[in-house]
C-alpha cells in the first residue's frame, strides 16, 4: 500500500510539474481533485452528492464556494479535508494522495496541512481558549512543548483575542469564539484553510471582521476555501465556484 502510494505521489508530482508548461511561470497546484464522485447509500436509495468534480487551486487563492443547500458544497470541502472519502476519483492536496490515506494517517496529515473552521466553532468547552489553540500542536507534536504556548499566543494576538486566553469558550462571545477557532486552525501554520459557513452564525459586523481576517491570511500566502451563502462576500474574493446538483457549474477563476 505504502509503495503504491509513493509511486502514485511521484507520478502525480511529475504530472503537476508538466501540466501547464513551464513550472516556473505558475505556482504549483496545491489542490487537485480528479473526477471525484461521492455517493451516499441509504435504504431510500443512493444519493450522489458530488458527480465527477474536477478542481485545481494554487497557493494564495481565496475561493468562495456557493450554491443552494444540498448542492454539494460541504461535501466538496470534506473531500479536500479528508473528513470524507470519495466513492471514486482522486483527491491530491499539497502533494498527498488524500483518497489513499487511512484514518490514523489522515488525522495527523490533516493536522499538519489543513486548518478547518466550522460554523459552530467546535471549541472544546472544558479547555481554556489558549488550550484549544495549543491542541493541534499537542496532537501532531509539531513544535517543542516549551514553544507551544508562545505560538498559540501569537495567533491569538494576530486575531485580536489574546486578552481572552485564559477564559473558557462559554465566557466569550460568538465572534470571539470564531476568532479562537481560526487561531486554532492556524496553530500548525498550514498552507490551506477550509472554512464551512464560518460567518453564518455571526452578526454582519462580526462576519465582516472574520472575512477581513481571511483576506489578510491570503495576502500572507495562505489558500482559503470558504463555503458561504453571503453573495456580497462571494463577490469580493479572487474566485467563486458555484455548485449545483453535485457539479461545479461555474468557476469565475478559470
Amino acid at each position: 500500500m505504502f509503495l503504491k502510494q509513493k509511486r502514485a505521489m511521484h507520478k502525480s508530482r511529475k504530472d503537476l510539474h508538466h501540466s501547464n508548461g513551464d513550472a516556473t511561470s505558475d505556482p504549483p497546484r496545491l489542490i487537485d481533485l480528479r473526477q471525484v464522485v461521492k455517493t451516499y447509500r441509504n435504504p431510500a436509495g443512493d444519493f450522489t452528492a458530488l458527480d465527477g468534480v474536477n478542481l485545481t487551486a494554487r497557493s494564495g487563492e481565496f475561493v468562495a464556494i456557493v450554491g443552494k443547500s444540498g448542492s454539494g458544497k460541504s461535501t466538496l470541502i470534506n473531500m479536500i479535508s479528508g473528513i470524507d472519502h470519495p466513492t471514486s476519483g482522486e483527491v491530491w492536496v499539497n502533494g498527498m494522495a488524500v483518497h489513499a490515506l487511512g484514518q490514523s494517517e489522515m488525522a495527523k496529515w490533516r493536522g499538519r496541512n489543513l486548518g478547518v473552521v466550522f460554523q459552530f466553532f467546535q471549541l472544546l468547552p472544558t479547555l481554556t481558549v489558549i488550550q484549544n489553540v495549543m491542541l493541534p500542536m499537542d496532537f501532531c507534536n509539531t513544535y517543542p512543548v516549551r514553544e507551544r504556548r508562545e505560538r498559540a499566543m501569537h495567533w491569538l494576538e494576530h486575531l485580536e483575542v489574546s486578552d481572552q486566553a485564559n477564559k473558557l469558550p462559554s465566557a466569550i462571545s460568538g465572534g470571539q469564539q470564531q476568532r479562537v477557532a481560526i487561531a486554532r486552525s492556524l496553530a500548525n501554520d498550514p498552507p490551506i484553510v477550509l472554512a464551512d459557513e464560518p460567518t453564518g452564525n455571526l452578526d454582519s459586523a462580526t462576519a465582516e471582521v472574520i472575512f477581513q481576517m481571511f483576506s489578510r491570511l491570503v495576502q500572507e500566502g495562505k489558500t482559503v476555501f470558504m463555503v458561504t451563502h453571503d453573495e456580497d462576500m462571494a463577490s469580493r474574493v479572487n474566485r467563486t465556484l458555484t455548485v449545483s446538483d453535485g457539479r461545479i457549474v461555474n468557476d469565475n477563476g478559470h
